[in-house]
């Protein structure tokens, strides 16, 4: 670490004022980030978000496919919800299923 002088202070501050502020902002942003995915959106916004029409969204709600809250008429989602959703909708790969399998036959024996 380099030894400042009186003279290279000021410098040194208002580039560590700079850090500072920019450390915040990226906080900031991450923060904003989170109370996105939790914030409820409306069907419009969950269409776009999951690539979907929105006939076929209402259909998956009809038949209880998708997670959705409803106040009212109105149907509201929610982005985390979604995600897990889309991740419980994941298929294996044939590795991942023969080491299963692997495992189950072993528990057997």
């Amino acid at each position: 670490m380099e030894i400042l002088t009186f003279d290279q202070l000021p410098k040194a501050v208002s580039e560590l004022l700079e850090k500072v502020s920019k450390i915040e902002n990226i906080l900031s942003q991450e923060n904003n980030i989170e109370q996105d995915i939790e914030s409820p959106i409306s069907i419009q916004q969950a269409s776009a978000f999951l690539n979907l029409s929105i006939s076929t969204l209402y259909g998956k709600v009809c038949r209880r496919e998708i997670p959705v809250s409803k106040q009212g008429k109105r149907l509201y989602f929610s982005r985390s919800e979604l995600i897990e959703w889309i991740k419980a909708g994941r298929k294996r790969t044939t590795a991942e299923v023969r080491s299963e399998l692997a495992l189950v036959s072993g528990r057997h024996k």
